[in-house]
This record gives structure tokens, C-alpha cells and sequence, in this order.
């Protein structure tokens, strides 16, 4: 049975790394700072992960980063 849910591991490295970012707090435009990338492509990047994941808010890609391992929960 084949699933249309993608996993962390189809994600990207550099999608993975917005994720966690956006999941430690940091804003789109600190995100794009800390990058050296703009912030549009880092918003481009966290609705690709969320359409991915099927995901519908920031606080579900935190939790989902959360319970992956991505980031901790302090």
C-alpha cells in the first residue's frame, strides 16, 4: 500500500533545516538572515515542508519536529 504522506527523510536537507529552525522559534526573517538566503524562500520552503507533511499550521510543524527529534522541547 503506498502512502502520499511524505516522511522526514523525503524532505530536503535544506527543508529539513528551515523545519527545525522554524520549530526553535526563529522567525522567517531571522531564518533567512541566518541562512543568507530571502525570507520569501524560506517561507517558500516551510509551505513545501507543510504541504509535504500535510501540516496546516506553524504549531503542527513544531510538534512535528518535536516528535521527530529535530529539536528538543524546552
Amino acid at each position: 500500500a503506498q502512502s502520499n504522506s511524505a516522511t522526514l527523510g523525503d524532505l530536503t536537507t535544506r527543508q529539513r533545516e528551515i523545519l527545525q529552525l522554524v520549530a526553535e522559534g526563529f522567525s522567517a526573517k531571522e531564518i533567512a538572515d541566518q541562512l543568507k538566503i530571502s525570507h520569501r524562500t524560506v517561507e517558500f520552503h516551510k509551505a513545501k515542508v507543510m504541504e509535504q507533511l500535510h501540516l496546516h499550521t506553524t504549531t503542527d510543524l513544531v510538534k512535528y519536529a518535536i516528535a521527530h527529534g529535530l529539536v528538543t522541547a524546552s
